[in-house]
């Protein structure tokens, strides 16, 4: 799968527990609008996702992408995780996650991003 970047991720750093994270503005968080990949799949159709953050697992980074459709909007609720690296050069490459022990890691991992997010927009 050939991944380019639209906009790109501000420069993320790897944290080893990113749920200790105090905000340090480092890591794009879900508020953060606008900022899209391109995917292009194995039949070379493309998909426009919107970045919703990134964060860390052990020792890997991870991506969450929300798919969109023609009119930019997501009616499905779903939600695609990849592994992040960057080039040397600081391009963004994604890979999937092969391993289902740890794509439920990521997963879990994920929805406590989210769990956290939410609760600081309740205060």
């Amino acid at each position: 799968m050939d991944n380019t970047m639209n906009d790109t991720a501000a420069d993320s750093c790897s944290p080893q527990d990113c749920e200790s994270c105090s905000g340090c503005g480092s890591v794009p968080r879900m508020d953060e609008a606008h900022q899209t990949i391109t995917l292009t799949l194995d039949d070379d159709s493309e998909i426009c996702c919107q970045i919703l953050t990134i964060f860390a697992v052990q020792e890997h980074d991870y991506i969450a992408l929300l798919p969109l459709d023609e009119e930019g909007e997501n009616t499905t609720g779903e939600v695609y995780l990849y592994r992040f690296t960057q080039t040397p050069g600081g391009d963004p490459m994604l890979s999937n996650i092969e391993d289902d022990a740890e794509y439920e890691a990521v997963a879990r991992a994920f929805e406590a991003v989210c769990t956290k997010i939410m609760e600081g927009d309740e205060q």
